[in-house]
């Protein structure tokens, strides 16, 4: 299992990456936008994105060493950025496993499921308020 911090901006994802990787000696190992994205449903906050943010960053991925960070843009925060705690297992069972624990008296903002990039993900919000997402990644 892999605890991988998620950062959300407003639009600055791209140059806040670059900025981390030129700080921290890292590369941007991936990037894509909303428009590169197949269309998604649900609620806001995981779900589609508006038109007028199709060229926003959809998902960021920087590499230092064995560390990594994720960011993306969206949806807005007042402002301010967020984190979210990205969870990696190997299983589709520890997936949902997982997802239920966390989601147990907390929030679903996107129920676990099949995606074109995983074979389980999810979003919450705990019952402590933490946001998490619970990824089970499918291998290129």
């Amino acid at each position: 299992m892999k605890l991988i911090p998620f950062l959300g901006f407003n639009g600055q994802t791209h140059e806040a990456m670059a900025f981390y990787a030129q700080v921290l000696g890292g590369k941007v190992t991936s990037e894509m936008t909303y428009r590169d994205m197949p269309p998604m449903e649900g609620p806001e906050g995981c779900g589609g994105m508006p038109p007028d943010t199709l060229d926003h960053v959809a998902h960021s991925q920087l590499e230092v060493g064995a560390a990594i960070l994720m960011a993306a843009d969206g949806p807005p925060s007042n402002g301010e950025g967020s984190t979210t705690i990205n969870i990696e297992v190997e299983s589709i069972e520890e997936a949902e496993r997982v997802f239920a624990a966390l989601a147990d008296g907390g929030e679903i903002r996107m129920p676990i499921a099949e995606t074109f990039w995983a074979h389980r993900w999810g979003c919450l919000l705990d019952r402590y308020g933490t946001p998490w997402m619970v990824n089970c990644m499918k291998q290129p």
